[in-house]
Order: C-alpha cells, then sequence, then structure tokens
C-alpha cells in the first residue's frame, strides 16, 4: 500500500474520530438546563470571534453592503453579537437534533399555526418559507412539534454530521427531500405535504437571476413561484427568533397573496423584501458569514476577494 494512501486513510480516521467524538459531546450537552447551553453557546461565539478573522470580515463585508448607514462601530458590534449568536445556534442544533418532545414545553410562542392547519385540512400543499438564521434548526423542530412537515435539506460535506442530520430529520420529518430533487418536492406538495424551504443562498443553478438583496444585486432564487405554481401549493412565510428571556417566538403567516405573480424574477424580488423584513427583526440572528454576494459576473467585482 503507497504511504500517501496510508497517510489519507489515518487522516480520514482521524477527522472521523473527532467529529463523532464533538457529536457525542453535543449530545451530552442536550441533558443540560437549556440556559446553561445558552451561555456556553454565547462563550463558544466569542471564542471563534477572536480565532476565525477572516469569517468575521465576510460578515463585516456583508453587513456594510446590507446596511451601509449604520456607523461601522455598530456593525463590528453586531458581528460580535452575531458570532455568540452562532455559538448558541450550535447547541440548539443538538437540542434540535437530540431533545424529546417535553424539553420544548413552554419554550417558544407559536403564533399563526391556524393557516398551516386550514391548509392541512384542504389537502393543499405549502412551501414553508423562510431565510438561514442561526436559529433555523430550533425553529424548525418547534413548529414540528405542533405541526409534522417535511423539509429540503442538503447534506453537509462531513459524512459525520450528514449521517447524524439525516437520522434525526428521518425521525422528525414527514419526509426528507434533497434540494436537487425538484421531481420528489413537487410531488411532495401535490400531495399535501408542508416543506421547509429556505431559498436565500446564492447557489447558482438554472432559475437564479441578479436581484436586488437590501439593495445590492446577489444571485436569486427564482424557483419558489414556478415550484408552488406547478404543485399548486400555497408560500407561507414564518419567522422565528430567539428572545433575550431565552424563549422564541415564531410567527407563521397566513399564504402569500399575488404569487405566483407575473414573472418568477418578480415575485423573487417580492420574496427577497418579505426576508430582509424578517432579518431587520433580528440582524444579528441571520446567517451573515455565508458569502452572499458572490458570483455576481464581471459588471460586479467580488467583495470577498481579499477574504478567502
Amino acid at each position: 500500500m503507497k504511504e500517501g494512501s496510508v497517510m489519507d486513510r489515518l487522516r480520514e480516521g482521524l477527522v472521523r474520530a473527532l467529529m463523532l467524538s464533538g457529536l457525542g459531546f453535543l449530545w451530552l450537552c442536550t441533558r443540560l438546563p437549556f440556559r446553561v447551553q445558552v451561555a456556553a453557546g454565547r462563550g463558544l461565539g466569542r471564542l471563534a470571534y477572536a480565532v476565525y478573522p477572516y469569517r468575521k470580515d465576510v460578515a463585516l463585508t456583508n453587513l456594510r453592503l446590507c446596511f451601509p448607514q449604520l456607523p461601522e462601530k455598530e456593525r463590528e458590534a453586531l458581528v460580535r453579537r452575531h458570532f455568540e449568536s452562532m455559538g448558541i445556534g450550535l447547541y440548539e442544533v443538538g437540542m434540535a437534533w437530540w431533545a424529546p418532545d417535553r424539553r420544548f414545553k413552554g419554550l417558544a410562542r407559536v403564533e399563526g399555526i391556524e393557516h398551516l392547519r386550514r391548509l392541512r385540512e384542504e389537502g393543499r400543499g405549502a412551501l414553508l418559507l423562510t431565510a438561514h438564521f442561526t436559529t433555523l434548526e430550533i425553529i424548525g423542530r418547534l413548529v414540528n412539534t405542533e405541526h409534522r412537515f417535511s423539509c429540503l435539506y442538503r447534506k453537509p460535506n462531513d459524512p459525520t454530521v450528514a449521517e447524524s442530520m439525516t437520522r434525526s430529520r428521518e425521525r422528525q420529518m414527514e419526509r426528507i427531500i434533497h434540494f436537487d430533487d425538484m421531481v420528489g418536492l413537487i410531488r411532495a406538495l401535490k400531495a399535501g405535504d408542508h416543506v421547509w424551504y429556505a431559498p436565500d443562498q446564492g447557489k447558482l443553478f438554472k432559475y437564479t437571476a441578479l436581484l436586488p438583496f437590501f439593495g445590492e444585486p446577489a444571485v436569486t432564487n427564482t424557483a419558489t413561484s414556478r415550484i408552488a405554481k406547478m404543485a399548486g401549493a400555497a408560500i407561507v412565510p414564518f419567522f422565528g427568533r430567539r428572545e433575550e428571556d431565552g424563549t422564541y417566538t415564531v410567527t407563521i403567516y397566513p399564504p402569500l397573496e399575488g404569487i405566483p405573480g407575473e414573472s418568477p424574477e418578480a415575485d423573487a424580488r417580492e420574496i427577497n423584501k418579505l426576508l430582509e423584513s424578517f432579518i431587520r427583526t433580528a440582524p444579528d440572528q441571520y446567517f451573515w458569514l455565508h458569502k452572499r454576494f458572490k458570483n455576481r459576473g464581471p459588471d460586479h467585482p467580488d467583495p470577498y476577494a481579499a477574504k478567502t
């Protein structure tokens, strides 16, 4: 056996062992009082802020583009709070994946669940429209305890994490649908499924356009209203945020009217505006570490060019 392949196997084994250890530790942490987990997550976020300056720069670049009116000191303070929110979000992932339902009693106020129940009584499918917040996993679990739904998913690059995520979602969700499986998604919606859907990250594929996001051109998913139209499904926005007292508020809105509308691009513009309104409500809880304004073509210089 070649020396290189032996070393590769050793590295893979070490990475897997480390990931299993980390996931095991996270599983153990779900046994702690939730307030202790929140405090630990906040501390972890502060540590990450100190040791990952390049990600801090990505977040600052995003905030300069999206909130140009904010003084730089306020943006820097917002990034610090965002890292704390990311740290808390890691512990929330553990709770969402492994904690029993009884741990969530009294933890959230879920408003507007009647909109989903009415659609289910009608047998109508729905895209549950949200965005990538640091609270995404736990908000999904909180809604799921009141109204079971399906989800789109993308496997993480690490196979150990992917396995844990897939197992937890298969256990909790009606069904899980890979984000590339558009036929499966439309079939599920036509069957009356309600599917968790977050189209806000700028992945290039067939149905994208360069559209304003906080007034800045960004690669934008234009498939949302196309999917709803093909499946005869409603688009139901929902938004959840972490409150200062450690509880959560989740608001489920009535199905969007006028979408699908005159064109998928016009619909996507309106959806971007809606997501912006959610983000403004809890800006530190949005996922600012993602390079939202990349891949915009030669007419728009890469704002992250110096941030690898």
